[in-house]
């Protein structure tokens, strides 16, 4: 009598239960404060409204990991969380504070331009960026400076990234394929045959992306084969 074969397991429910382990690790307010270490490190950027820490809860599953302000650009720290076995953490994600929010002090701006313009450029144990973008503006001027700081990286293939198009519920079919169309024109410009990019419609409120982006940060971090790159729909 033949054995059962094994059921293969959902890659996105892997992927969704190892996003569920993070737990915040550390905050610091400039570089020099962050925590040297070897474990692959994906930051979290994106402008004060793109939704930014409510993908990352959603992504965790948890409501309050990252803290999601009703005063846009209030938080002004890089919060570190670590994933995986609590004795034995596999990666890392970092909260970036959201940038643009136009009643932030102009000297609190320039500041935390310059310390998230050294983390992307420096930081060695940065492996992967996902950046928010309001799927209703598109790449605005500010989003396309961050792109300026990692486009070395990224064509080197030394940073991946991965571009969420937020609040994808507000579009009908029209607007969310001119959304995708125009994200690939801004994104042709950074690739490589080295570079790494993906790009996914991503709602909270609807839910759609998240499993797709929980398995790419998943690969990201353990070097999985990769999983079919997510697709408009």
């Amino acid at each position: 009598m033949n054995s059962p074969t094994p059921a293969v397991p959902d890659p996105a429910k892997v992927a969704l239960a190892w996003t569920h382990t993070a737990r915040f690790l550390t905050t610091a307010a400039r570089m020099e404060h962050l925590p040297v270490n070897e474990l692959p490190e994906i930051a979290f950027v994106g402008r004060s409204n793109a939704g930014k820490s409510t993908a990352i809860n959603l992504l965790t599953q948890q409501k309050r990991l990252a803290f999601a302000s009703k005063t846009p650009g209030r938080t002004q720290h890089i919060n570190l969380f670590s994933l995986g076995p609590k004795d034995a953490p596999d990666a890392l994600f970092a909260d970036l504070p959201g940038y643009g929010y136009a009643a932030v002090a102009r000297g609190a701006k320039l500041r935390w331009q310059q310390v998230m313009a050294e983390y992307l450029e420096t930081r060695r144990s940065l492996s992967g960026v996902v950046l928010m973008v309001d799927s209703r503006l598109g790449f605005t001027e500010l989003d396309q400076q961050l792109l300026a700081f990692v486009a070395p990286r990224v064509g080197t293939g030394e940073i991946k990234l991965l571009v969420l198009l937020t609040k994808a519920d507000k579009l009908n079919r029209r607007e969310a394929d001119a959304a995708l169309a125009a994200a690939q024109g801004v994104l042709g410009q950074l690739a490589t045959d080295d570079a790494d990019l993906s790009l996914a419609l991503f709602s909270a409120l609807s839910r759609r992306g998240v499993g797709d982006a929980a398995q790419v940060l998943h690969t990201w971090a353990h070097g999985d084969p990769a999983p079919e790159p997510p697709q408009a729909g």
